[in-house]
């Protein structure tokens, strides 16, 4: 009797158990279904409305994708796409109901670039005779760059304003690589190429030191001069109040005319309401960014010519690739379908890369080279475009860059971790047993051979003339010339047009633009590549391997010792030989 009662309850419990598990199936069906059917309605927008345009979240070069599994475990945190952010800026100017906008900058976690481009969107709105008014609790340099083009900038009373001009800091691991028993194997080519230079030296040499100081005094001319032309001040007071400090409170800021008022939100609301010819105390219409773009439709169905929009950022990696890693597997495959379709028009590649595997970057070169035969391929760089990331860009049929925006480092360097040292003091010995001199190749425990190292020194030798090879017949350059603005140095998007590394000075929108007139269409749709899937399966597991990485990562990382310690031994010894930026930018 007992027997049956235990079989009786194990059976209901499976039961239980398995219409629990089809109940918890059907509320992620109906879930996923309810978002997928339910289409975002065209929203009109209210008479005397204003923008609110809060650009404190992350901001990416590619809008957020429309994951409805994401959506449904809460894990799409909030970020603004820069297309988004531009396409509502573009059409609130347009829009007769939407008279102004309130802006928020605080701190912006953009790239200079992008801050840029939306800088830009900014100033072609006013000139439809539009109001922008910034309120902040903090103003960094960069969200101050952007604010500058407000007609009236509000900081709060006990607020903080960052005016301080731009500095790069490097750090150097020689002694620390002593101490450990940990190196970096480095060869290298070109006197720029300095990414492997902390390992090797304790201070910085005097051509990195050059060409840093090139770099971030170019981009603060830029930065100096537009806030200057907004704030109607010369150039020489905003470098004097700098060197000489004179910023440290919201009331110096607004003595020296870089600031308009010291308040709150609310004085912000007053000012709009005096636009608006409103009471004080009167609701004020905000628009958020996606109300805006859903009142006026990105996408025309009437319309059946398209430009391509690709988006490749990240690193380049030998592999099928990702939203964040370049790789020849989906992105070649997209270049590819794209040429094969008759609606894609021409295509732009959007570039934010600081470089990475040769071969990889080699593969997506010569991709390009094909594609180019059936339509044109333009190049619009981001943040940064350098080393792999100008490899890939230097065959377009036209490239762009913002005058704030990184690229050139066209040089060749490897390096490979060693931690013979540390096993050693571990009482770790490597030995090896082969059958032909330098069989083994390269060890991490072992010094780097003298072949080895020959055999290293002659692939990046070919590598850069290979390199230098691409840029000098896509760029319509002499051997010499591309020589002359090589050996891994970097160069601004300002500098690159002087040099002949780019074509013109614009951005994503501007290559868009371009490209539709190359090719001759007016009314075109933009499509955005490439299309990544996510199955329930792979997120699931994204999510446990995140968590139990981040709990590992949490403990192991507790000394800041070991944080260093994995820089250094983090590189991938699959692909040693690197097309990448010479140094890690990290400009303040």
């Amino acid at each position: 009797m007992n027997f049956f009662k235990n079989f009786l309850a194990s059976i209901l419990g499976t039961l239980t158990a398995l219409g629990l598990f089809f109940t918890i199936i059907l509320i992620l069906i109906s879930a996923t279904a309810s978002i997928i059917v339910s289409p975002s309605s065209v929203k009109s927008i209210k008479s005397n409305s204003v923008l609110d345009l809060n650009l404190n979240f992350p901001i990416t070069d590619r809008n957020p994708s429309f994951d409805e599994l994401e959506m449904i475990f809460d894990l799409d945190d909030e970020v603004l796409g820069l297309p988004e952010i531009l396409s509502a800026i573009n059409k609130a100017a347009e829009n007769p109901d939407i008279k102004g906008i309130r802006l928020r900058s605080d701190f912006i976690p953009a790239g200079w670039s992008q801050t840029r481009s939306i800088r830009n969107a900014l100033l072609k709105f006013k000139e439809q005779g539009k109001f922008i008014y910034s309120y902040a609790d903090f103003l960094t340099q960069k969200g101050y760059y952007l604010a500058s083009v407000a007609d009236s900038i509000i900081l709060n009373p006990v607020g903080v304003f960052e005016f301080k001009g731009l500095a790069s800091e490097v750090l150097y691991y020689k002694d620390f690589q002593d101490q450990y028993g940990v190196k970096m194997e480095v060869v290298r080519h070109g006197k720029y190429k300095s990414a492997v230079e902390p390992y090797l030296e304790n201070e910085m040499s005097a051509a990195n030191r050059f060409q840093i100081s090139s770099l971030i005094s170019d981009i603060w001319e830029t930065l100096r001069d537009e806030i200057a032309v907004e704030r109607n001040l010369n150039v020489e007071t905003l470098d004097f109040l700098i060197n000489e400090h004179k910023i440290s409170t919201p009331e110096d800021a607004l003595i020296e005319n870089l600031i308009d008022g010291i308040g709150y939100e609310t004085d912000v609301k007053n000012l709009i309401n005096i636009q608006l010819k409103k009471e004080e105390d009167e609701k004020v219409n905000f628009a958020s960014i996606s109300s805006v773009n859903q009142s006026i439709p990105n996408y025309n169905k009437e319309i059946k010519d398209r430009i391509a929009v690709v988006f490749a950022k990240g690193p380049i990696l030998y592999g099928e690739g990702t939203k964040s890693i370049i790789a020849q597997g989906v992105f070649v495959n997209t270049l590819k379908e794209l040429a094969d379709d008759d609606w894609i028009k021409a295509i732009v590649l959007r570039i934010d890369s600081p470089g990475g595997s040769a071969l990889t970057s080699e593969l997506l070169w010569k991709t390009i080279e094909e594609v180019k035969k059936t339509k044109p391929v333009l190049v619009s760089i981001g943040n940064v475009a350098a080393s792999g990331g100008y490899y890939i860009a230097s065959g377009a049929d036209q490239i762009f860059a913002d005058p704030l925006s990184i690229t050139g480092s066209i040089g060749v360097f490897a390096s490979l971790p060693n931690l013979g040292g540390l096993t050693n003091n571990m009482g770790i010995n490597a030995e090896t047993v082969e059958t032909h001199p330098d069989a083994l190749g390269y060890s991490i425990f072992q010094p780097m051979s003298d072949t080895f190292k020959k055999q290293t020194k002659n692939s990046i030798e070919s590598t850069y003339i290979t390199f230098k090879k691409r840029v000098s017949e896509g760029r319509k350059l002499s051997e010499t010339v591309v020589e002359n603005i090589a050996q891994g140095r970097v160069w601004t998007g300002k500098q690159a047009l002087e040099v002949g590394l780019i074509d013109s000075i614009g951005g994503l929108q501007d290559t868009v633009e371009a490209a539709a007139r190359l090719v001759g269409v007016e009314n075109y749709n933009i499509i955005e590549y490439p299309k990544f899937e996510q199955s329930l399966s792979s997120l699931l597991t994204s999510i446990q391997i995140s968590m139990g990485l981040d709990n590992l990562f949490n403990i192991f990382l507790s000394n800041s010792k070991h944080r260093e310690l994995i820089k250094l031994t983090e590189k991938n010894l699959a692909e040693y030989l690197q097309l990448a930026l010479p140094f890690e930018i990290k400009i303040h």
